[in-house]
């Protein structure tokens, strides 16, 4: 603790009172269940909008993004190049579905469309892979206070967790959104620092390109067709804008967010300041690590999720750890509040509610939301403590365990807005064939000789996405044979419904619809265009 210094401890005190005191703030205004999920939906796009990036870029960026490109250098990146196609498709299709229900939980919308089973299951498929999103993210930040305090590991994840559950019961979606809005401009200011020493530092970035461009490390764009390399042009763009589209437009935490808006137009803009921003940042995080392997010559490291870290140490700057110690803390808090948040929305919403006190008041489930907060962060814990130790980037690490989940989510809701013939009966069949199917790619079934196929975690989304697909429209169509109506919960049965009753396809400009596309969306088509263009001219410089 002494050889952290007075300076530094007192930037990191100041930064968690000026949290607190953000909670408390908020906390005035919750008096219902719908205050302490949606806030007051009164709060500015901008803020929405920072919080939708806080939230997903999290400490696990800032440790595990680095620690990535030290070890596989700007190919990396391809990963993280889809977000204005992602976004494109989440706010023209499933963002209207969700806002237009007014409900705080987007698994209601799976029940208009298919029953309850179906919004059960999938909200149960969300809790159990959000709460080990949850555990990965407080052991990231559990290694800057380790590292940096000396602070027993298993100590510092109890203190943050218990930290964020205080802040998060008190003050609901407001105060997680408020103080998202801080804790992302720390976490921004502690990369800028580092990565302005960076490039001023005793080696030039021409010659440091140049070495980059020697090992390898260099090749953002890697078009070789093979499946078992995570980072390539055809894994980014195709397999993880799937995963992406999930994590943004059919994932609890992402999209409450947005619920939160005044207006439809505001929680699109919201989703937009992640389309334009998100490949910004990841390159930044990216460029980092690889300018670090440069400056390190390529040492191996032990935990490569502190090269970061042992960098800033070095550079002995006046409060550059209080800084970094900080926006690490922020970044995790931000994401870990906004789970905790989520899993409260779901276990209330789509289970209490729905299932044992449908004639509460607004007072019990305002309880109700706060004692699930709790219990979900008490659940985190020992899982926390199995993710100690763990080796390699935690952020690649924590999206290969995600790659498992998603292909099941999106198929579902891509099944429900395009499908006309799924029905609940095959869709649920088709779930179960969507785990079965990858489980056995994954792992083998040696029962009947089968081996495990090596195959890059990326295409995880596919191969369970497709099986479930391919199951569910065979058994929908067995069991309850052709439809004859589009749903009205579908694209074209909303887009029926709303010519049918006369219903203004725009709100403030906006279009209200699912299906149609808005003037500022397009220009996610024309960014990542820029994106590939900017990525082709980046590798060949050095």
């Amino acid at each position: 603790m002494a050889e952290f210094g007075l300076l530094n401890w007192a930037i990191v005190i100041a930064y968690l009172c000026g949290t607190v005191a953000i909670g408390l703030f908020a906390s005035r205004g919750v008096t219902s269940a719908s205050d302490f999920q949606l806030g007051s939906r009164n709060m500015p796009w901008w803020a929405l909008g920072i919080s939708v990036v806080a939230t997903y870029v999290s400490a696990l960026s800032f440790l595990g993004a680095p620690a990535w490109a030290y070890s596989d250098g700007m190919a990396a990146l391809a990963i993280h190049m889809n977000y204005p196609l992602v976004v494109f498709a989440v706010v023209t299709v499933l963002l209207p579905f969700f806002y237009n229900s007014g409900a705080p939980s987007i698994y209601e919308y799976l029940e208009h469309r298919f029953g309850v089973a179906t919004r059960s299951v999938l909200a149960l498929i969300f809790m159990f892979s959000q709460v080990i999103t949850s555990a990965s993210i407080v052991v990231a930040a559990s290694v800057v206070t380790t590292f940096i305090t000396g602070i027993d590991v298993h100590t510092s994840i109890l203190i943050i967790t218990a930290l964020v559950l205080g802040y998060t019961m008190v003050g609901g979606l407001e105060a997680v959104i408020w103080t998202d809005v801080l804790q992302a401009s720390i976490l921004f200011a502690g990369a800028a620092v580092v990565l302005w020493n960076l490039l001023h530092g005793p080696i030039p970035l021409g010659d440091a390109l140049h070495q980059l461009r020697a090992a390898g490390k260099l090749e953002a764009l890697n078009t070789h067709l093979d499946f078992t390399i995570a980072p390539t042009v055809w894994a980014g763009v195709g397999a993880m804008t799937l995963y992406h589209i999930t994590v943004y437009g059919a994932n609890q935490m992402m999209v409450q967010r947005a619920l939160a808006a005044k207006t439809i137009g505001d929680a699109k803009k919201s989703y937009l300041t992640m389309g334009y921003a998100g490949f910004v940042i990841y390159f930044t995080f990216f460029l980092i690590g690889a300018l670090l392997y440069v400056h390190f010559r390529g040492v191996p490291f032990r935990q490569p999720n502190e090269i970061i870290l042992v960098y800033a140490q070095s550079l002995q700057i006046p409060g550059l750890m209080g800084l970094l110690a900080a926006a690490i803390l922020s970044a995790t808090m931000s994401a870990l509040s906004a789970s905790f948040n989520s899993l409260a929305t779901t276990s209330v919403a789509d289970f209490y509610q729905r299932f044992f006190n449908r004639t509460g008041t607004d007072r019990q489930y305002l309880w109700a939301s706060r004692a699930f907060t709790l219990m979900w962060g008490v659940i985190s814990l020992p899982i926390s403590y199995a993710f100690v130790g763990s080796g390699g980037s935690i952020l690649e690490r924590l999206t290969e365990v995600g790659s498992f989940f998603v292909g099941a989510q999106l198929a579902t809701f891509g099944l429900g807005a395009f499908s006309k013939h799924t029905t609940q009966e095959g869709l649920l069949i088709g779930i179960a064939a969507s785990f079965s199917t990858l489980a056995v790619v994954v792992y083998g079934f040696p029962p009947l000789g089968l081996a495990a196929i090596h195959v890059a975690w990326p295409w995880y989304v596919v191969i369970g996405g497709g099986a479930n697909i391919a199951v569910t429209l065979l058994a929908s169509l067995i069991l309850r044979g052709r439809q004859g109506e589009w749903h009205e919960y579908s694209v074209p049965g909303q887009r029926l419904r709303f010519a049918r009753e006369g219903l203004p396809e725009k709100q403030d400009g906006w279009y209200v619809v699912p299906g149609k596309v808005d003037g500022p969306v397009w220009g996610l088509l024309v960014w990542f265009g820029l994106i590939v263009l900017f990525l082709t001219f980046f590798q060949t410089l050095g």
